[in-house]
């Protein structure tokens, strides 16, 4: 597999992951933490780490929204147990 294609993999693999996770809502941060040893926040940051490395800006709020597909006070509110 060339570069690009595998980069293009890569992508649909992490944009099937963050859609998963924001379909599943039930599925709790601390759970996925406690059994995987990272969570949605953490995506969050390396996604923010990501953008920085690749000389760009972004919020650690702005990453979040991505990641859960809202605002992060809206999604506790309405899915955090």
């Amino acid at each position: 597999m060339d570069e690009n294609s595998r980069l293009e993999v890569e992508a649909a693999v992490f944009r099937r992951l963050v859609k998963h996770f924001q379909e599943h809502t039930e599925v709790q941060n601390i759970d996925v933490m406690n059994l995987a040893g990272f969570c949605r926040n953490c995506l969050a940051k390396w996604y923010q780490a990501a953008v920085e490395e690749q000389g760009g800006q972004l919020s650690y709020d702005e990453a979040r929204e991505i990641i859960y597909g809202m605002p992060y006070e809206e999604w506790k509110a309405k899915y955090q147990k």
